[in-house]
C-alpha cells in the first residue's frame, strides 16, 4: 500500500515553499513533461466550455509558479483558441533568481515561450496569441499542413516547426523541445493532447487542482485516447485552501 503525504494547508507555506515544492529535477537531461490541470469534485474539466469558471486562488496562486519554473509551456491549438490565449507573462525577478540557484528560469527573467501543438496549423494570425507582447509564439505543426497557415503564422512572428507528415506525435514534441534545450515542460492540456502524452508514457507529472464545485452538464475530463493506459502514479505532495481547493501532484511511477 503506499503511504500518501501527509496534507498540508497552504496557509502553513510561504511562496519559496511552493517553489521548492514544485520545482523540477534539477538540471533535468530530456524535456521533463508536467501536466497541469484543474477540475471540479465531480470531474468537469471545464465550465462552459472554459476553464477559467474553475478556478480558485489557490489554483491562481500555483498555476503562476508553475510557469515561472518552466522554459516552455505546451498547449494544445482547440485550448488556445478556446481560453483566447496569450504570451505567457511571469515574474521576471523570479525566475532571474530560480536560474541562479538552478531550478530553471531565466538568466534575463524573459517569460517561457507558448508552443501550440497543431496538425493542421488551424491557428488565427490575428489572435491574442500573435498580437500580444511577449515572447514569440513556437507552433509545432506538419508537413501536410496548408502552406499558407504556415506562412501565416511565421508572417504573424510565429516560429513554425513541422515535427512529422500528418500529425505531431509525443516523441516528435520532445524532439522539438529537446533541440531547443527547452527541458522544463508545462502542458496544459487539452485532453486530447494529454491523453497522446499518457498513450506514449511521456508524462512525467500532473498537478492536479480540485475546485470546490459540482458542475453536472456533459462536459469533459481531462484526457482523453482512443484508447485506455493505465499508468501508475505516486502521489508528492497534497495541499489544501481553506475555500475546499485541493491541490496535488504526482508522479510517474518509473520501475527499474
Amino acid at each position: 500500500m503506499q503511504r500518501m503525504p501527509n496534507a498540508t494547508h497552504l496557509t502553513a507555506l510561504s511562496h519559496d515553499d511552493l517553489v521548492r515544492m514544485y520545482a523540477y529535477p534539477v538540471a533535468p537531461v530530456r524535456p521533463w513533461i508536467r501536466v497541469n490541470f484543474v477540475t471540479s469534485i465531480d470531474g468537469a474539466v471545464t465550465v462552459d466550455g472554459r476553464s477559467g469558471g474553475l478556478g480558485t486562488p489557490a489554483d491562481k496562486t500555483v498555476f503562476r509558479i508553475l510557469r515561472d519554473l518552466a522554459d516552455v509551456v505546451v498547449v494544445g491549438a482547440g485550448t488556445v483558441r478556446a481560453e483566447n490565449y496569450g504570451a505567457a507573462h511571469t515574474d521576471s525577478q523570479l525566475r532571474t533568481r530560480l536560474y541562479h540557484h538552478g531550478f530553471g528560469g531565466d538568466p534575463d527573467g524573459a517569460a517561457p515561450r507558448i508552443a501550440v501543438v497543431s496538425g493542421s496549423a488551424a491557428l488565427d494570425p490575428t489572435s491574442r496569441l500573435f498580437t500580444d507582447t511577449g515572447a514569440h509564439p513556437l507552433v509545432i505543426t506538419t508537413a501536410d499542413a496548408p502552406a499558407d497557415r504556415k506562412r501565416a503564422l511565421a508572417d504573424a512572428g510565429a516560429e513554425v516547426v513541422e515535427a512529422g507528415e500528418t500529425s505531431v506525435t509525443p516523441a516528435a514534441l520532445s524532439g522539438v523541445l529537446a533541440e531547443r534545450r527547452m527541458r522544463r515542460v508545462l502542458c496544459e492540456g487539452g485532453p486530447s493532447l494529454f491523453g497522446d502524452l499518457i498513450a506514449a508514457e511521456a508524462v512525467d507529472e500532473l498537478c492536479l487542482t480540485v475546485s470546490p464545485l459540482l458542475v453536472a452538464g456533459s462536459e469533459g475530463r481531462i484526457s482523453v485516447s482512443p484508447n485506455t493506459v493505465p499508468t501508475p502514479m505516486s502521489c508528492r505532495h497534497l495541499l489544501f485552501d481553506d475555500d475546499g481547493t485541493i491541490l496535488t501532484r504526482w508522479e510517474r511511477t518509473h520501475t527499474h
